[in-house]
């Protein structure tokens, strides 16, 4: 079912935009009105001062009045943190997801508008082609991380700020928009040219070469500079462990349950692929690198993850934790949620709307794929 038939004459796309310029004139209007409670205090703490932290590589930044310090030692951060002046870190807090996830849901209605209206990504199939795209995403973010390394080992970047702050997330995720959008646009007009048989072939091959090409030059940098490593057998590790966790999940699925695959097939598999891929690079680099050969230690950003590592350290014996590690449960409870997440997906809603259901399932594999992506890469280059 297309928007415009519910719709009748209302352009939706054009009241979707209006609707964006409607929100960003009342946040600017309010950042103008009471910029110490709406910019300082909300848009900066939560969402601007942790991406220009992070793309400076500073363990913090503090605003006071009109003045951004940016703090590379923990015990500083620490102290600030206590004070008056506004504090923000690289990571995430449970305001800035769930603000996060709002401004997803409001862009995936834009982009879905969005391709309605120039009739694009009509079939579900072009889920596989967009499949590198989704890797590229966390690579590019890994690449802005060796940035950082760059800084850190008093190198100058090849991508120095603010343009590196375009790497970081979440804007990576708008810019990665752009880049698959402009692929797309570009082979549907080399198919209307007939300088291609297989448009959906092309999109891969293309997506596929910008993944290679990002993925070469961490390892020319691991190859030639002293800040970034060489730890081949954590992206061993977690594409053979997701790839086999992921396959077992989606046969017993689609032996007990056929109904959950039986719309969107081995679309269904890429979908627990890819949060399988983000579990299990969360529960190897939270607990499991001096095991592997890895001499390196991470810890987990995402609130999500830290909570359950928390409940996890609550509720399980110290003895089980020290064989096992805490972060385990993320693993189970990225699959669950995965498995459930398809459960929506029936033949009557992909036969309806095969554009939405692309929408929605690359949105959903992006959210796992691209983080847990950027988690292996990482730790592979020992960044």
């Amino acid at each position: 079912m297309e928007t415009q038939d519910v719709l009748g004459d209302v352009d939706p796309l054009r009241g979707w935009l209006v609707a964006f310029v409607a929100f960003v004139g009342v946040v600017a209007a309010g950042a103008a009105a009471a910029p110490r409670l709406v910019w300082d205090r909300f848009l900066w703490q939560y969402f601007w001062g942790p991406v220009a932290a992070d793309a400076q590589a500073a363990n913090c930044a503090v605003r006071e009045g009109s003045t951004v310090n940016l703090l590379y030692d923990a015990s500083a951060c620490a102290s600030a943190q206590g004070g008056d002046a506004v504090y923000a870190e690289p990571g995430y807090t449970l305001v800035s997801e769930v603000g996060y996830m709002v401004v997803l849901v409001f862009m995936l209605i834009g982009v879905y508008f969005l391709l309605e209206k120039y009739d694009l990504a009509r079939k579900l199939s072009l889920y596989y082609a967009l499949v590198p795209f989704m890797l590229l995403g966390g690579t590019l973010r890994v690449v802005e991380d060796a940035t950082d390394a760059a800084v850190g080992a008093g190198v100058d970047p090849a991508l120095p700020y603010p343009w590196n702050s375009l790497l970081v997330s979440p804007v990576i995720y708008f810019v990665l928009f752009v880049i698959t959008l402009g692929a797309l646009l570009a082979v549907r007009r080399l198919d209307s040219a007939g300088l291609v048989d297989d448009a959906h072939g092309t999109l891969t091959l293309l997506g596929s070469a910008l993944l290679a090409g990002s993925l070469l030059y961490l390892l020319v940098l691991a190859l030639t500079r002293e800040y970034v490593s060489l730890y081949p057998q954590m992206l061993v590790l977690t594409v053979g462990l997701a790839t086999a966790i992921a396959y077992g999940a989606f046969r017993l699925i689609d032996a007990r349950y056929e109904h959950v695959t039986a719309a969107t097939g081995w679309v269904s598999f890429f979908v627990l692929w890819g949060h399988a891929i983000d579990g299990v690079a969360n529960v190897l680099s939270a607990d499991w690198l001096p095991a592997i050969g890895i001499p390196l230690q991470y810890y987990a950003k995402h609130p999500a993850n830290r909570m359950i590592i928390a409940a996890t350290e609550t509720l399980q014996p110290a003895s089980l934790s020290a064989a096992i590690g805490t972060s385990w449960p993320f693993l189970v409870v990225k699959m669950v949620v995965a498995t459930l997440v398809l459960w929506l997906f029936t033949d009557e809603f992909v036969e309806d709307s095969p554009r939405y259901a692309l929408v929605l399932l690359v949105a959903v594999t992006a959210v796992g794929l691209g983080p847990g992506t950027r988690d292996m890469v990482r730790v592979t280059f020992g960044i």
